[in-house]
């Protein structure tokens, strides 16, 4: 079989993953099933740019129009390419800026964004699982300093302007974890998570960043795997009343609805691989995630009866990355050097902070 002659068929629904920093066989013949909308990549499948380069390439290849690439790289704990990128900081740290330098934090946000989206689609990723818009309340397991703050304002300014920085460099945005995740201790990686406040509480807090990034052309969602049993039984990401009625009807949100993985804790209770993903489909998802299971993934392949409609696939669509970046020449861009200096500036800025806290405030600001 020509592997690398691409196929034109239309994207499906499901986002698969690969085990590691090249393909096998099994793994391109899986990836041409017509299910399959796209690959998201981990730590894992990273040793250098030069191999990435080659295996989003030989991905991009197999199909037409090509399967989307995403990743996890939002900055701090969660940066899946390391060696070669730059060190995003935590979103947290931004959020910190923004209390006393609110317009330079506005700013650093906006270039953070442009940096994280120009050098992966200089690698041949579509997009990162970007911005995250939950609250810090302070007690989450899993959010934690992944968010920009516990201040509705801060999140939704802080979250705009760098989806306005992906958008500038050709990146998608993708606004997590709906209709907010931070409330909670639990970790739905690993245990099931309960909400139990009521959806006014809900409305008046968590969903307003949701709402303001919407309002400015934010173009998908992923929901929590998180249940809120005061609106629904079932976890976001299984909900029609969260999905439909909600997202769609009374927020009006257009874009993409991308679940969360199918394969954590928090939603393996609901049925096996098969059961999961067409629930999550039924409930109003464009793109399942189903990861780190190719035995679940084979399964789902084989037993799913799904079409997606064609304003699914629109909405797939157009979260393909829009620039094509040279990653070599990327640091001889003014924008680049810009915003790298932009994340330097704020990781001294956070070092002066320590010293000031431990040793008492001194006359050698930055600012």
């Amino acid at each position: 079989m020509q592997y690398f002659a691409s196929r034109a068929m239309s994207l499906g629904s499901i986002m698969i993953d690969v085990q590691g920093t090249r393909m096998d066989a099994v793994e391109r013949e899986r990836l041409l099933d017509e299910k399959v909308a796209g690959v998201i990549l981990f730590s894992r499948n990273f040793e250098s740019v030069a191999q990435l380069r080659e295996l989003t390439n030989e991905i991009h290849k197999l199909r037409h129009p090509r399967l989307l690439i995403a990743v996890d790289h939002e900055g701090g704990r969660v940066q899946r390419f390391r060696d070669g990128f730059s060190r995003l900081p935590a979103m947290r740290l931004l959020g910190h800026f923004y209390q006393q330098e609110p317009k330079l934090a506005l700013d650093s946000a906006y270039k953070i964004g442009w940096l994280m989206a120009a050098e992966l689609l200089a690698c041949g990723v579509d997009f990162s699982f970007a911005p995250v818009l939950d609250l810090d309340y302070g007690g989450s397991k899993v959010i934690g300093d992944r968010a920009f703050s516990g201040e509705v304002k801060s999140v939704a300014a802080l979250s705009h302007a760098l989806m306005q920085g992906m958008r500038r460099a050709g990146m998608a945005s993708v606004g997590k974890h709906f209709p907010g995740h931070g409330f909670i201790e639990a970790d739905t990686h690993l245990e099931t998570a309960v909400d139990s406040r009521c959806l006014q509480q809900i409305q008046q807090n968590d969903l307003q960043p949701f709402l303001h990034l919407m309002a400015n052309g934010l173009d998908a969602v992923m929901p929590a795997h998180v249940i809120y049993p005061q609106v629904d039984s079932k976890p976001a990401g299984f909900s029609e009343y969260w999905l439909q009625r909600i997202l769609r009807e009374q927020c009006h949100f257009e874009g993409a609805i991308i679940s969360d993985d199918m394969s954590m804790q928090a939603a393996v209770e609901f049925g096996d691989a098969t059961q999961r993903v067409r629930q999550a489909l039924q409930a109003g998802c464009d793109l399942v995630l189903l990861c780190n299971d190719s035995q679940a993934a084979d399964k789902v392949l084989a037993e799913l009866l799904w079409e997606g409609d064609l304003l699914s696939h629109a909405r797939l669509i157009r979260l393909h990355g829009h620039h094509h970046y040279s990653f070599e020449k990327l640091r001889f861009d003014p924008q680049w050097q810009a915003a790298v200096q932009a994340v330097d500036f704020l990781n001294v800025w956070a070092e002066q902070q320590v010293l000031s806290d431990v040793y008492g405030d001194f006359s050698g600001s930055l600012l």
